[in-house]
């Protein structure tokens, strides 16, 4: 008997499912997610009082597709809605396409080349990965604001654009690699480090990603970009076990159990690393760099053992191919490590751009902590805290900041 999270849980994660799935079959978002939203509504107000039908995510679709029936009906009367409403109420054939999975189809779908990339990326995680509005700002680091009005745009642009629902043709699926991949990069962030909420790690959000990326990784092998995702996300959810102790509460990488690390995540991960820098020796693919980050931790015999001059050495070359301030301050934890709390120090105090951004402080916080500079330790954790995180994060924070002296 599961319970009600798990139920809601459950629901959500087919619910996104059955959207794609009805996108590709009406060729219209907006329908697929007034039906899908209406089937969802519906399996929330019946399932936890009639429990779960044997086939949830036929029960759902059947029901978005009635929905979506009536809604063209309803609706649109004018000659020729009737047919088509008729046209998707029956069976509909698998096209023969390329890509075969439907979630998948339509993060190619979302992100057609007439959007920005900031769209497409925003498009695809708010329609397709599932996340709220607010998680999809948090994940791009923009105003929730700012994000919704993004959102309206690309949907009145590919409106407007008459911009059809449809899985592309091989030959232009390079072109879209950069945002279907960015978008299943951010997927796997959200559930591997919850921005918000209860919980630190959202399973069925990696687990979702990296089944993507495994399909995209297939669809494409000879993808650096594909591979160096694929082994991104397997060595950073080889650690997942670990990553929680038994109250629900983060556990940091130095602190970690290894040995409940996932070996053989790590070694197909570690696999695909060589196999995407092998492809692109003058200039590595981003995805791949990061990768070889985390190789670097996953084949550490201890935390104390990380070969820190070679992590510092791919952040180099990362920034090299993609420079950003969140990069920047990834390689100065790496150079505190190293060299000591007031190396990084003076590099994360170099950084702009990253104010509203909770772990900019919480690294400046931490730093200071371990420099000896309690008093401004303090402010640093508390401006952490007062952006927001998950919970797990937030009591971890505020351990932290009550162990201060004074």
């Amino acid at each position: 008997m599961l319970t009600g999270d798990a139920v809601a849980r459950l629901i959500r994660e087919e619910g996104t499912r059955v959207l794609a799935t009805l996108a590709r079959v009406t060729g219209s978002i907006d329908l697929a997610e007034d039906a899908a939203q209406d089937a969802v509504v519906r399996a929330l107000e019946t399932w936890p009082r009639d429990g779960v039908p044997e086939n949830p995510r036929a029960w759902l679709l059947v029901t978005a597709r009635r929905r979506a029936v009536d809604i063209i009906r309803r609706e649109a009367r004018r000659a020729g809605k009737e047919a088509e409403a008729t046209m998707f109420a029956g069976p509909v054939p698998e096209p023969p396409e390329t890509v075969r999975d439907d979630l998948l189809r339509l993060v190619f779908t979302c992100c057609h080349p007439a959007l920005s990339m900031e769209a497409q990326v925003a498009l695809a995680l708010r329609t397709l990965g599932g996340l709220s509005t607010a998680e999809v700002a948090r994940g791009l680091l923009v105003p929730e604001a700012t994000m919704a009005k993004r959102l309206t745009r690309a949907k009145q642009k590919i409106t407007q654009a008459g911009i059809p629902y449809r899985v592309p043709p091989a030959e232009q699926l390079p072109a879209r690699l950069t945002g279907v991949a960015a978008t299943i990069y951010l997927i796997f962030n959200e559930g591997y480090a919850a921005g918000a909420g209860a919980d630190l790690v959202r399973v069925a959000l990696t687990a979702e990603a990296v089944r993507l990326g495994r399909l995209l990784a297939e669809l494409m092998p000879d993808e650096p970009t594909a591979l160096g995702l694929l082994a991104l996300l397997l060595l950073h959810d080889a650690r997942r076990g670990a990553r929680l102790d038994g109250a629900g509460g983060q556990v940091l990488l130095a602190d970690q159990d290894r040995a409940r690390w996932d070996q053989a995540a790590i070694k197909e991960g570690v696999e695909l690393v060589g196999r995407a820098l092998r492809r692109t020796p003058d200039r590595p693919d981003g995805y791949a760099v990061q990768a070889a980050i985390a190789a670097c931790h996953a084949l550490a015999p201890s935390y104390t053992e990380t070969n820190w001059d070679a992590v510092i050495s791919w952040y180099d070359v990362l920034l090299a191919v993609r420079d950003s301030p969140v990069v920047r301050l990834n390689r100065a934890v790496a150079v505190a490590e190293r060299d000591g709390a007031a190396a990084g120090l003076a590099l994360v105090d170099g950084i702009d751009g990253l104010g509203g951004y909770p772990w900019w402080h919480a690294t400046r916080a931490e730093l200071l902590r371990r420099d000896g500079r309690a008093g401004e330790a303090k402010g640093a954790y508390e401006r952490a805290i007062a952006l927001g995180l998950s919970a797990p994060q937030m009591e971890h924070l505020r351990r932290r900041l009550a162990e201060l002296p004074g």
